[in-house]
């Protein structure tokens, strides 16, 4: 049983056996991908999560992961609040917004919140990153041999996954 101090145990709490139930979904929700419907979406146009310190946020972002900062300025809904963008491949973005004087607590895990960031890379960036995390001393939980967990600088889960977009551990998610 592995566990890590951001992402708990990977056996942990009740598990029951769910097979059954799932099959049922499956059959009832699960259409052949000949008979889905197009999506109404375009893509993620952006995740946006909290910073409590934008320089530090940009180092950790653009530095150590190698995500290019692309745009800052002021939030237009909260005066004197950064808001800042990163490349993260694909036509995707992810934010940030600071939001000085609100004296906001540390990272909760919440029903209906955030849990992690699960971010494609190829193989040979998922290698490079695992060991720049690593010398940088940042705790890594590797599930598998694709997919690292580790935590950002305000504690926000993220995962690197050397899986392509739209597969997951070798089967097609979309």
């Amino acid at each position: 049983m592995a566990s890590n101090p951001h992402f708990g145990s990977v056996h942990d709490g009740d598990h029951p056996a769910r097979e059954d139930e799932w099959a049922k979904m499956r059959t009832k929700y699960l259409k052949p991908k000949a008979e889905r419907a197009a999506s109404s979406a375009c893509g993620v146009h952006h995740q946006a999560l909290i910073s409590s310190n934008v320089e530090r946020t940009i180092s950790f972002y653009q530095d150590l992961l190698e995500f290019p900062l692309t745009e800052l300025f002021e939030n237009r809904d909260y005066k004197g609040s950064t808001h800042f963008f990163f490349d993260v491949g694909n036509g995707n973005a992810l934010a940030f917004f600071d939001f000085p004087g609100l004296g906001l607590g540390d990272y909760a895990e919440v029903l209906g919140g955030h849990h992690h960031l699960a971010i494609s890379v190829p193989p040979d960036s998922w290698t490079r990153l695992k060991g720049r995390l690593e010398d940088a001393g940042v705790d890594t939980f590797l599930v598998g041999d694709t997919s690292l967990y580790f935590a950002g600088p305000d504690g926000e889960r993220l995962e690197l996954i050397s899986d392509p977009l739209g597969e997951m551990y070798g089967n097609a998610v979309l």
